[in-house]
């Protein structure tokens, strides 16, 4: 099957927790703190794969987590770091947060490495905290957790040569002439259901790839037909080829059809309209094709290069394949991928470090370095706590609370830990 679009979570691992130990060896009196570093949290990695063409593997697994870090141990060794997760998918995949809509990652190279969620530092054992005044302290890290998204992945095949047209014209029958690529072919409308791509060898090791895209009709770019689905394959071709049947044997206006399929185009991606475009006035063969050839050649001759075939009896289809091998070398690939409306997003940051809210005598405070620290800190070690307090001082949370009329034994919640205001 053909799956192009997914969605997915995507968890990088904890740091591994510091630990609190001291030097305790017969001849060392006073040996100190030799509490490690916790390891860090492993990675999630995507990898371009050229030898993939669609994402149907995270149809069935949506759920990616990286390992965590090691704790720390004594003797200042630090825990080992966790293994990052590296997971596949086929180049031409865009990579976007589903929450904001914002582009992470365009994958276009085979081999191309994005980390889309990393792993937490690990949490620092108690040597890391001695200092002058501190010679034995009593306190380390917890891990830090590790980055967590909701992706949405979303396809564009890579191909050098797109075909383009209204259903029934003859694309599929084309491909599977020019290339190996067997699609389903019959005589209805929408007989493809999913783009199809092929490679097409011209001669001395020369090839390019052909891409046959289905479902385009009148209103594709608002979702009519199947052209919503399929247009973002459009985004990435070179050259498309415009295939019209120019036998009418659909009781279609060649012309016309030309004109509906470049304006929905236009409308979906302006940049796709100003692609190199020739025309391919297929089905030559039927009586009646030679006059509305004519008339095409009378209409367009100025604005296209027109060459007339036949799929079916393979009329004209060598001459076209050796023009595009011509032509192919000097179109520039498409440098920027547009993208639609639903994709552009404008991200407001705040300059806050932190907000309050009251929800009765419950003050909730929020800002990710703040929950941040909580997640990092273990209330059950005296130091750590003193130092989180210190934190709260420092970043102006106590002031904060103060001045939003915080009273004695009300609760103060952070990241989901309950405090009482003392």
């Amino acid at each position: 099957m053909f799956y192009d679009r997914a969605k997915i979570y995507v968890k990088g691992g904890d740091g591994g927790a510091g630990i609190v130990a001291f030097r305790r060896e017969k001849y060392v009196p006073e040996g100190g703190p030799s509490g490690g570093d916790g390891g860090r949290g492993g990675n999630v990695v995507f990898v371009g794969d050229e030898g993939l063409r669609t994402l149907v593997d995270f149809r069935y697994k949506r759920h990616y987590k990286a390992d965590r870090g090691d704790n720390g141990m004594a003797k200042n060794m630090s825990g080992r770091s966790g293994e990052s997760t590296v997971l596949r998918i086929p180049v031409g995949t865009v990579i976007l947060d589903d929450g904001t809509g914002e582009v992470i990652a365009d994958i276009t190279e085979h081999g191309q490495r994005v980390v889309v969620a990393a792993g937490g530092r690990g949490g620092r054992g108690n040597a890391r905290f001695m200092s002058n005044t501190n010679k034995a302290p009593t306190l380390s890290e917890n891990g830090e957790p590790g980055e967590e998204h909701w992706l949405r992945l979303e396809l564009k095949l890579l191909a050098d040569v797109g075909l383009v047209g209204f259903p029934n014209v003859g694309k599929s029958t084309i491909i599977s002439k020019v290339s190996a690529a067997k699609p389903k072919i019959a005589d209805y409308h929408f007989t493809t259901l999913v783009p199809n791509l092929g490679v097409v060898d011209v001669e001395d090791g020369e090839s390019f790839v052909m891409a046959d895209i289905p479902g385009l009709i009148e209103g594709a770019h608002t979702g009519a037909g199947l052209g919503h689905e399929f247009l973002r394959h459009t985004e990435r071709t070179r050259l498309i080829l415009h295939v019209l049947d120019i036998s009418g044997s659909e009781e279609r206006d060649p012309l016309e059809d030309l004109r509906i399929i470049q304006d929905e185009l236009k409308l979906y991606s302006p940049a796709l309209a100003e692609r190199p475009v020739i025309v391919v006035a297929n089905k030559i063969d039927i009586p009646g094709a030679e006059e509305n050839l004519e008339r095409l050649k009378g209409e367009l001759k100025e604005s296209y290069e027109i060459f007339p075939v036949s799929a079916a009896t393979g009329e004209g289809l060598q001459n076209l394949i050796y023009h595009i091998a011509k032509v192919l070398p000097d179109i520039s690939a498409p440098t920027i991928v547009s993208l639609p409306d639903e994709h552009r997003v404008t991200k407001v940051k705040s300059d806050k470090r932190f907000e309050i809210r009251k929800e009765n005598n419950l003050f909730i405070v929020e800002g990710d370095e703040i929950e941040k620290h909580v997640k990092m800190t273990f209330f059950d070690q005296e130091d750590s706590v003193y130092r989180f307090q210190n934190i709260l001082k420092a970043m102006g949370i106590d002031a904060a609370l103060v001045a939003a009329g915080i009273n004695e034994g009300d609760k103060v919640e952070i990241a989901g830990v309950s405090f009482d205001w003392v």
